[in-house]
């Protein structure tokens, strides 16, 4: 074998495989279908929500929701973009773990519905938990924006650490908004909820 070949082979990034499908205490964590567009455009139609997301434009319809889930149910990906359902199977959020520059990056969000229920706490921890089995050595990095405290102390139960503040262009707002920047090192994952 020459060195070039050796130099390729060496050269390829780990991934964690292909989406996972993850049953918790009560929701099942599976790959995006088409079938989705109709509740994720119901969710992302809510400014609420999507205010608190970067790359999410508003308003946001059901056409948003077909482009963005056939790009992410072609299989080509490396990416994990997990539909969150309780025991009906109707999506009510999405969480999603993406190499972008060379790095993972967690990034979720959830119906409102759904919001102060403990739903997205046991979604982003059993992600992460199976994230981990798979690729044990690698930190993922997430953040909020400064005005979203829920997400920013969700983060923190887990075991995300602060590493730094920024701007980051929201589609949604058609601005600037500061964001807090946070990674989850390898093995700093908390189990418990109660941290």
């Amino acid at each position: 074998m020459n060195a070039l070949a050796l130099n390729r082979r060496n050269d390829r990034m780990l991934t964690p495989g292909p989406t996972a499908v993850i049953q918790t205490g009560r929701l099942t964590l599976r790959p995006h279908r088409l079938s989705d567009a109709d509740a994720i455009a119901e969710s992302l139609s809510d400014f609420a929500i999507t205010r608190m997301l970067a790359r999410v434009p508003a308003p946001y319809d059901r056409q948003d929701a077909l482009d963005w889930l056939v790009q992410h149910t072609s299989g080509l990906g490396i990416d994990w973009e997990l539909a969150i359902t309780e025991r009906d199977d109707v999506h009510i959020g999405c969480i999603g773990l993406e190499l972008r520059h060379g790095r993972w990056h967690l990034g979720y969000w959830l119906n409102r519905y759904y919001w102060r229920q403990g739903i997205m706490t046991e979604a982003v921890k059993a992600a992460l938990e199976r994230f981990a089995r798979r690729m044990p050595d690698v930190a993922v990095h997430s953040g909020a924006f400064a005005d979203n405290p829920a997400s920013l102390k969700l983060q923190q139960k887990l075991g995300f650490e602060i590493i730094g503040c920024s701007e980051l262009y929201s589609f949604a707002r058609n601005t600037m908004v500061p964001h807090i920047e946070t990674v989850l090192r390898p093995g700093a994952l908390r189990l418990s909820q109660a941290a």
